[in-house]
Protein backbone atom coordinates (compact mmCIF):
# COMPACT_ATOMS: atom_id res chain seq x y z
CA UNK A 1 0.00 0.00 0.00
CA UNK A 2 3.10 2.20 0.97
CA UNK A 3 4.48 1.53 -2.07
CA UNK A 4 1.23 2.17 -4.26
CA UNK A 5 1.15 6.03 -2.75
CA UNK A 6 4.89 6.52 -3.19
CA UNK A 7 4.40 5.74 -6.85
CA UNK A 8 1.15 7.36 -7.37
CA UNK A 9 2.69 11.09 -5.56
CA UNK A 10 5.95 10.02 -7.38
CA UNK A 11 3.86 10.34 -10.69
CA UNK A 12 1.71 13.63 -9.69
CA UNK A 13 4.90 15.24 -9.20
CA UNK A 14 7.45 14.64 -11.90
CA UNK A 15 4.18 14.89 -14.41
CA UNK A 16 3.66 18.24 -12.68
CA UNK A 17 7.80 19.08 -12.51
CA UNK A 18 7.91 17.77 -16.29
CA UNK A 19 4.47 19.63 -17.73
CA UNK A 20 6.35 23.19 -16.17
CA UNK A 21 9.57 22.71 -17.33
CA UNK A 22 7.33 21.89 -20.74
CA UNK A 23 4.99 25.22 -20.58
CA UNK A 24 8.87 26.90 -19.96
CA UNK A 25 10.60 25.66 -22.66
CA UNK A 26 7.34 26.52 -25.35
CA UNK A 27 6.50 29.86 -23.75
CA UNK A 28 10.44 31.30 -24.01
CA UNK A 29 10.82 29.38 -27.77
CA UNK A 30 14.24 27.45 -26.42
CA UNK A 31 16.81 27.45 -29.30
CA UNK A 32 18.77 24.29 -29.41
CA UNK A 33 20.53 21.88 -31.54
CA UNK A 34 18.54 19.65 -34.07
CA UNK A 35 20.45 16.89 -36.22
CA UNK A 36 18.56 16.16 -39.47
CA UNK A 37 19.99 12.64 -41.20
CA UNK A 38 19.06 12.33 -44.94
CA UNK A 39 17.90 9.50 -47.27
CA UNK A 40 21.58 9.37 -48.79
CA UNK A 41 23.35 9.15 -45.35
CA UNK A 42 24.32 12.69 -44.96
CA UNK A 43 23.97 13.92 -41.01
CA UNK A 44 24.19 17.53 -40.10
CA UNK A 45 23.37 19.71 -37.23
CA UNK A 46 21.54 23.20 -36.69
CA UNK A 47 20.86 25.74 -33.89
CA UNK A 48 17.14 26.60 -34.25
CA UNK A 49 14.08 27.70 -31.81
CA UNK A 50 10.61 26.60 -32.48
CA UNK A 51 9.34 29.66 -33.70
CA UNK A 52 8.31 30.46 -37.59
CA UNK A 53 8.25 27.80 -40.34
CA UNK A 54 10.51 25.57 -38.74
CA UNK A 55 7.84 24.24 -36.18
CA UNK A 56 8.46 20.65 -35.86
CA UNK A 57 8.65 17.42 -33.19
CA UNK A 58 12.00 16.06 -32.09
CA UNK A 59 10.59 12.55 -30.71
CA UNK A 60 10.84 11.91 -26.90
CA UNK A 61 12.85 13.72 -24.73
CA UNK A 62 15.06 12.57 -21.95
CA UNK A 63 14.86 14.27 -19.02
CA UNK A 64 13.15 12.71 -16.63
CA UNK A 65 13.82 8.75 -18.09
CA UNK A 66 15.23 8.03 -14.24
CA UNK A 67 12.58 9.56 -12.73
CA UNK A 68 9.79 7.29 -14.65
CA UNK A 69 12.41 4.08 -14.19
CA UNK A 70 12.07 4.63 -10.19
CA UNK A 71 8.67 5.34 -9.99
CA UNK A 72 7.55 2.11 -11.87
CA UNK A 73 9.67 0.40 -10.06
CA UNK A 74 8.02 1.37 -6.88
CA UNK A 75 4.74 0.67 -8.31
CA UNK A 76 2.36 -2.01 -7.02
CA UNK A 77 3.04 -5.67 -8.41
CA UNK A 78 0.14 -7.04 -6.92
CA UNK A 79 -1.18 -9.45 -9.41
CA UNK A 80 2.83 -10.84 -9.19
CA UNK A 81 2.88 -11.30 -5.36
CA UNK A 82 0.60 -14.66 -4.66
CA UNK A 83 2.04 -16.18 -7.73
CA UNK A 84 5.33 -15.88 -6.90
CA UNK A 85 4.38 -17.06 -3.07
CA UNK A 86 2.44 -20.04 -4.14
CA UNK A 87 4.81 -20.93 -6.57
CA UNK A 88 7.87 -20.80 -4.64
CA UNK A 89 5.82 -22.85 -1.80
CA UNK A 90 5.25 -25.58 -4.59
CA UNK A 91 7.93 -26.14 -6.78
CA UNK A 92 11.30 -23.57 -5.10
CA UNK A 93 12.65 -20.96 -6.06
CA UNK A 94 13.86 -21.32 -9.36
CA UNK A 95 9.98 -21.87 -10.76
CA UNK A 96 9.45 -18.41 -8.75
CA UNK A 97 12.52 -16.62 -11.08
CA UNK A 98 10.72 -18.23 -14.41
CA UNK A 99 7.55 -17.12 -13.44
CA UNK A 100 8.53 -13.46 -12.36
CA UNK A 101 10.61 -13.23 -15.72
CA UNK A 102 7.56 -14.60 -17.73
CA UNK A 103 5.37 -11.40 -16.36
CA UNK A 104 8.12 -9.17 -16.56
CA UNK A 105 8.69 -9.99 -20.16
CA UNK A 106 5.07 -9.76 -20.96
CA UNK A 107 4.51 -6.39 -19.22
CA UNK A 108 8.10 -4.88 -20.91
CA UNK A 109 6.15 -6.56 -24.09
CA UNK A 110 2.53 -5.16 -23.79
CA UNK A 111 3.94 -1.55 -23.08
CA UNK A 112 6.03 -1.60 -26.02
CA UNK A 113 3.06 -2.70 -28.30
CA UNK A 114 1.05 -0.17 -26.72
CA UNK A 115 3.41 2.72 -27.02
CA UNK A 116 4.16 1.24 -30.87
CA UNK A 117 0.27 1.48 -31.91
CA UNK A 118 0.31 5.34 -30.58
CA UNK A 119 2.98 6.29 -31.36
CA UNK A 120 2.35 4.97 -35.48
CA UNK A 121 -1.61 6.48 -34.82
CA UNK A 122 -0.16 10.14 -33.50
CA UNK A 123 2.55 10.06 -36.28
CA UNK A 124 0.56 10.96 -38.68
CA UNK A 125 -1.28 13.37 -36.76
CA UNK A 126 0.56 17.10 -37.36
CA UNK A 127 -1.00 20.24 -35.08
CA UNK A 128 1.86 22.87 -35.35
CA UNK A 129 0.87 24.06 -33.27
CA UNK A 130 0.55 21.79 -30.38
CA UNK A 131 4.02 20.79 -30.97
CA UNK A 132 5.88 23.01 -28.92
CA UNK A 133 4.05 22.36 -26.10
CA UNK A 134 4.40 18.70 -26.50
CA UNK A 135 6.49 18.36 -23.33
CA UNK A 136 3.66 19.79 -21.38
CA UNK A 137 1.06 17.35 -22.42
CA UNK A 138 3.49 14.64 -21.71
CA UNK A 139 3.60 16.03 -18.10
CA UNK A 140 0.05 16.83 -17.50
CA UNK A 141 -0.76 13.23 -18.50
CA UNK A 142 1.75 11.36 -16.00
CA UNK A 143 0.19 13.95 -13.46
CA UNK A 144 -3.26 12.82 -14.63
CA UNK A 145 -2.42 8.90 -14.67
CA UNK A 146 -0.70 9.49 -10.96
CA UNK A 147 -4.14 11.56 -9.32
CA UNK A 148 -5.74 8.34 -11.07
CA UNK A 149 -4.17 6.15 -9.63
CA UNK A 150 -4.07 8.02 -6.23
CA UNK A 151 -7.73 9.50 -6.16
CA UNK A 152 -9.77 6.91 -8.10
CA UNK A 153 -7.41 3.71 -7.25
CA UNK A 154 -6.88 2.63 -10.74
Amino acid sequence: SLRADLAAWGLIAFGLLYGMWGLRCARRGARHLHRHAHADGTVHEHVHQHEGGHLHGHGAGRPGLWALFIIFVLGPCEPLIPMLMYTSAEAGNAAATVVAGVFAAITVLTMLAVVLIALTGLSRVRIPNLERYEHAIAGSAIMACGLAIHFLGL
